[in-house]
């Protein structure tokens, strides 16, 4: 494939008579156009084939999309190959879109790619920060980085408003170190945009792997942080196999809402989400590869305030790897009618809240936890509440390094509705609770050794069964915990008492 600044130069002026009538007939076109069809949207409609565009993928179109590019624009690509060997910039535009029909891009490879000196490597950069898109759409393409060393980002795409991106397919593993197949933003507080069926299956290789060496881990899948303040939608992407990140959408002060999809064996986290008012809901996500190049994540929360895990299925197998991490000033975090299931050999947690989490709802979701130890649920000292709800864990793990299946160091924490039925040893717990003011309420709790065991201050227990498979008093009160009320609750072989004031309540069964 040509890829000298002579033969461009050669395609720019052998297309120019072409361009020309083809943008002039473009009125024919649409004033022909079924009603109701996409030509009607737009007031010029191009093929880009009768414009000069290669559709057999020897000669590069970028000069060809740059002379057509212009405001309610419509480019449709037919079938066929169309070769990419330098970036297309088009910024500023107003309704302007490009839609294939079976059509396939095919980027240059690494070392022929004229990356503009710099370090580019992007098929469309389509807006800027400083001068962004208005009504962009980009439908139905494939993108085919098959070919040894071969790896761009196909889209890099910055609106205000009015962004379509649908049925984009990127076949073959990015190779090349350089930027990850998607970057999306909506630069506009009131603007929205939609990325539906952006699919990236097949991963990235690492840096060290790779030419291209100026990422420290090697591309993402998708971002969407930082500039990002609009709303945007990811429905339904895939994206699968990345060295730093899936789907990284963080830092930006917008809301990203993330409907159905699959993430699997992202290194970093599958999905990083922040913002305002954000949510993943109906997806999978899976971290299934085990690596000793970084940690891995299911979803990260971070960065944001309102932020929802709802319907989904999360599954590690790999060690240290959570399912869910909250983490880095995430607020309001919410993980609802969710599946998680952490399988391993070594320690791993199914949900993590760190220190810097802040207040979290964890509600009418199952837990299935069968490691080599740790706790299911980890809730490290911070300074704002957790609250479970209607939350079930089972499974099996030896208490390494938590001895409670569920572990709770923060004070004004809630357990409503638990139920826990965990093993894994003589020390395995079902609950241990240090933290001060907290309610454990209406919950079933059942574990090889003290099903639960508090040091907390004021802690209140109420209307809960607590029973120990090796016929161990159900509660145990450290001597650290002081002014613990319990009442009207089953505690099997009763409560063991270390407390330093005793406790005290009423109606309960300690049989």
């Amino acid at each position: 494939m040509p890829t000298d600044s002579n033969d461009r130069a050669g395609t720019s002026r052998r297309s120019y008579l072409k361009l020309a009538t083809a943008v002039a007939a473009s009125a024919g076109v649409v004033g022909t156009a079924a009603a109701g069809s996409l030509d009607d949207e737009y007031g010029t409609v191009v093929d880009v084939t009768e414009a000069g565009a290669d559709p057999d993928g020897n000669e590069s179109i970028t000069p060809i999309i740059e002379e057509l590019e212009g405001d309610d624009t419509l480019l449709k690509f037919p079938p066929g190959r169309y070769y990419v060997d330098r970036r297309i910039r088009v910024t500023d535009r107003d309704n302007f879109g490009m839609v294939g029909d079976d059509a396939t891009l095919v980027p240059a490879t690494y070392d022929e790619y004229d990356d503009l000196g710099d370090w580019n490597y992007k098929l469309f950069r389509l807006g800027v920060d400083y001068s962004p898109m208005t009504d962009l759409r980009v439908e139905n393409f494939t993108v085919d980085m098959s070919a040894a060393n071969t790896g761009v980002r196909a889209l890099d795409v910055v609106v205000d408003d009015g962004l379509v991106v649908r049925d984009v397919d990127v076949a073959g593993r990015h190779d090349t170190g350089a930027w990850g197949p998607g970057r999306f933003v909506v630069n506009d507080p009131d603007g929205s945009g939609l990325v539906e069926r952006f699919t990236a299956p097949d991963g990235a290789a690492l840096s060290a792997n790779a030419p291209g060496d100026r990422l420290r881990w090697g591309p993402s899948g998708i971002i969407c942080n930082d500039y990002n303040e609009g709303t945007i939608t990811f429905r339904d992407c895939v994206v699968n196999g990345f060295p730093d990140n899936g789907l990284y959408a963080a830092n930006g002060s917008g809301s990203v809402r993330i409907e159905g999809g699959h993430f699997e064996n992202n290194l970093g986290a599958n999905v990083r989400l922040g913002g305002h008012d954000s949510y993943i809901r109906d997806a999978t996500v899976v971290v299934g590869r085990d690596t000793d190049v970084r940690a891995q994540r299911g979803v990260r929360l971070e960065n944001g305030n309102l932020l929802v895990v709802r319907n989904v299925d999360l599954r590690t197998t790999v060690d240290d790897s959570p399912a869910v991490r909250i983490t880095d000033d995430a607020d309001y975090n919410f993980v609802v009618d969710s599946s998680i299931t952490a399988k391993s050999a070594g320690s791993n947690n199914a949900i993590s809240v760190r220190p810097s989490g802040n207040q979290t709802r964890i509600k009418r979701t199952t837990i299935e936890h069968d490691t080599g130890g740790s706790a299911a649920v980890v809730i490290a000292d911070g300074d704002y509440p957790v609250f479970l709800r209607n939350v079930t864990v089972t499974g099996s793990a030896p208490a390494d390094g938590y001895y409670g299946a569920i572990h709770n160091g923060r004070d004004d924490c809630e357990f409503r509705k638990v139920t826990v039925d965990h093993g894994g040893g003589a020390s395995r717990r079902a609950l241990t609770n240090t933290g001060s003011n907290c309610i454990i309420y209406e919950g079933e709790y059942e574990s090889e050794a003290n099903a639960i065991v508090d040091g907390g201050d004021s802690t209140w227990i109420e209307g809960i069964t607590a029973r120990s498979r090796r016929d161990e008093p159900g509660l145990r009160l450290t001597d650290e915990a002081s002014d613990i009320y319990a009442k009207k609750s089953r505690i099997v072989n009763g409560i063991e008492d270390y407390s330093q004031d005793g406790y005290s309540g009423w109606g309960n069964d300690l049989s």
